[in-house]
């Protein structure tokens, strides 16, 4: 289907065969229509991404966290512009998923191994030189594990349990602080060697509806102590070595621009079609130049949850 203000139209064709299309693409299609109203697509076009800033062209570097810089002279500019130093050979780590749990310590091993990895412990030489070039840690959604013990009671008479009867506002008997109280000491253990970006998740202690908002700095008393410090009056917020961000974020790491999510919209694109290739959704995405499309049909959207209360 193709839709705007004024209707719908079906739309058929080998092209739609050939690209990957859900729920709020934007697309340009050529075509005819044919004697059952149907309009026959010929051709295809998405937005396609836009013309990209080389490296050092963007924001000032924010993110660098104060890495080797070097002055370069641009031949079409009079101003001297900081440019990140390629031999550095800086890297980015990212992770997702870690899914810390309070009732189940299988997650300790993982993260004990993750923590040894990323700060050079027990690794040969090379693996060491390796691994001290990463310069920022991304932890991109999911880093708690949901609690179904908590969605469940036991039953004293007979001696299983069931599901417990869902309640409005906040329920303290279903709270469990010891998967935030391992998280803030897996981040505080790894804060003192690199900076760290965590991006809330649907699991996570966030609001549930895209865009979410970052996680608290409560939830982290010992790594909220590496975040960022505030602003003097008019000069720009620089991102502490602790970044608790919104989802989707868009930030700057080492002069590259990063554009992120916890996961939820690619999961939600992967219901409608049928590849496996979740890196060509997200491909697909940039294309179209929607990072949520399927929102807010099938994926919960802040914009949807204020029409509907309006």
């Amino acid at each position: 289907m193709l839709e705007d203000e004024s209707g719908r139209l079906r739309l058929i064709g080998q092209p739609l065969r050939n690209e990957m299309l859900v729920t709020g693409c934007i697309v340009a299609v050529m075509g005819t229509e044919n004697a059952n109203g149907d309009f026959e697509v010929v051709d295809i076009k998405f937005p396609e991404l836009p013309a990209q800033l080389e490296r050092w062209h963007t924001a000032g570097g924010s993110a660098t966290n104060g890495k080797s810089r070097k002055k370069i002279k641009l031949d079409d500019e009079d101003e001297d512009m900081e440019k990140p130093d390629p031999s550095s050979g800086k890297k980015i780590a990212i992770v997702s998923g870690l899914n810390i749990s309070g009732t189940d310590a299988d997650h300790s091993l993982e993260l004990d191994l993750l923590s040894e990895y990323l700060l050079g412990d027990a690794l040969s030489s090379s693996a060491q030189e390796s691994t001290s070039h990463i310069s920022r840690l991304i932890i991109a959604g999911n880093s708690i594990a949901p609690d179904n013990e908590a969605l469940q009671v036991h039953d004293a008479g007979s001696g299983t349990k069931k599901a417990a009867h869902k309640k409005y506002g906040y329920d303290s008997s279903a709270y469990n602080p010891a998967p935030t109280a391992h998280l803030d000491d897996f981040l505080a253990s790894l804060l003192p060697s690199m900076p760290v970006t965590l991006i809330p998740g649907q699991h996570d202690p966030a609001n549930v509806s895209l865009p979410q908002q970052p996680v608290h700095g409560a939830m982290f008393p010992h790594a909220r102590m590496y975040g960022h410090i505030p602003p003097a009056e008019g000069e720009e917020a620089q991102p502490g070595w602790f970044d608790a961000v919104t989802n989707p974020w868009e930030g700057e790491v080492e002069g590259w621009k990063f554009l992120g999510t916890g996961g939820q919209n690619v999961d939600d694109v992967f219901k409608y079609v049928e590849s496996e290739d979740r890196l060509g959704m997200m491909e697909s995405m940039c294309r179209w130049r929607v990072v949520a499309p399927t929102a807010p049909d099938t994926l919960c959207e802040l914009s949807a949850l204020l029409v509907a209360t309006l």
